[in-house]
């Protein structure tokens, strides 16, 4: 039995009808940039993440990048997040010359440490000027002390939450709770389009009107420009195509939520002991399940077993950011973050999007429970 990691056809073909419909329908308007699809998606992305506005661009990173922007970071200024995440998260803050101060992960959510953030801002808070806590694999970080020490010390907070669309933290929805939130689109998230595209939500009049204009290169009145900004709007037909996903989402986030449960189940009866953990999710936070990442020992050889018995999966991530070589200027160095570093060693990634099948999960327990029992 073949098991990938993700199976975007399955999901393609329920809605194939609904989306070449639409699609049609852009190209026969000739219509292409910033259109009815592009604002329709930005009123319902803001009203599915409980914001009052949403500005669509052209990919989550450049998300990120421009509310690091609306946020008025600068060369120089000094931004915190996680260095277990996707490398966009830092990329965004180097590459407007500020630079990325990293917290160490809790070890059971994989999200930024809270009381480490609060320890910073204690020492240093008025030397950052943002913060980006990462919702990573759909589970959000743990955003009251977050909040509470940014207000303290007038930091900006800027939410990753571009695997997490759905996911809630008490009652709320990622994306509703920082200054912004950034989404992305890309084609293996929960809400994924053709290609690129990415989403700012934000409660903040001002900084929607702010995203909307550095979007589009600075410009508010065509050909005069308040600020050097970027090209960075959401397709017309991406649009098009979230808008009908947008309608399964829900559903789709229940699939995964399903299947999460049935490995949580199947792992217990398994009985791998001493070696392999699931996800924790914290009381009170709703998780969407971007990824199912368990914690083993002996990973890569692991993953090498089950790719021989037909099985994808994936590290989210092996190697921390502190440690990638283009930011090595920064002076981190090997155990400044022991905590990422351990899960970089450890994490694995299992297939859990909506279409797969209880056979299918049972394949890849018994493979697992497999490999271990053959006292590796």
């Amino acid at each position: 039995m073949k098991v990938q990691l993700l199976d975007l056809a399955a999901q393609y073909r329920r809605i194939r009808k609904e989306v070449l419909r639409e699609i049609t329908a852009v190209c026969d308007s000739q219509h292409y940039v910033l259109g009815k699809h592009v604002s329709g998606l930005e009123s319902e992305i803001a009203a599915y993440c409980g914001a009052k506005f949403a500005v669509g661009v052209a990919s989550g990173t450049e998300a990120l990048l421009l509310a690091l922007m609306a946020a008025g970071v600068k060369a120089g200024d000094r931004v915190a997040t996680t260095p277990f995440t996707f490398f966009a998260t830092a990329g965004s803050i180097a590459r407007l010359g500020a630079v990325p101060v990293f917290v160490d992960i809790d070890p059971e959510t994989y999200n930024i440490d809270t009381g480490k953030f609060e320890s910073l801002l204690k020492k240093s808070g008025k030397c950052i000027k943002a913060v980006i806590p990462v919702h990573l694999y759909g589970q959000c970080a743990d955003m009251d002390p977050i909040m509470k020490a940014a207000r303290k010390h007038g930091v900006a907070v800027i939410e990753d939450a571009a695997q997490s669309i759905g996911a809630e933290y008490k009652g709320r929805r990622a994306g509703s709770i920082g200054h912004m939130g950034c989404l992305s689109f890309y084609p293996t998230k929960n809400l994924g389009c053709f290609g690129d595209g990415g989403m700012v939500t934000t409660n903040d009049a001002k900084l929607a009107d702010r995203l909307k204009m550095l979007r589009v290169h600075g410009s508010r009145v065509r050909y005069y420009h308040d600020e050097v900004g970027l090209n960075s709007r959401l397709d017309e037909i991406q649009a098009a195509v979230l808008r009908v996903k947008l309608k399964y989402l829900d559903s789709w986030a229940e699939g995964r939520v399903r299947n999460a449960e049935r490995y949580d189940r199947l792992f217990g009866k398994a009985a791998i002991k001493g070696v392999l953990s699931t996800p924790f999710i914290r009381d009170g936070l709703r998780s969407v399940y971007n990824q199912y990442v368990i914690r083993v020992g002996k990973r890569d050889e692991l993953r090498a077993h089950l790719s021989a018995a037909g099985i994808g999966s994936e590290i989210y991530y092996p190697l921390p950011l502190h440690l990638q070589k283009c930011f090595k200027g920064l002076g981190y160095g090997k155990g400044d973050f022991p905590v990422s570093e351990a899960a970089a060693k450890e994490v694995l990634a299992l297939p859990i999007y909506p279409e797969l099948t209880l056979s299918q999960q049972k394949h890849v327990v018994a493979a697992i429970a497999g490999f271990y029992g053959q006292g590796r």
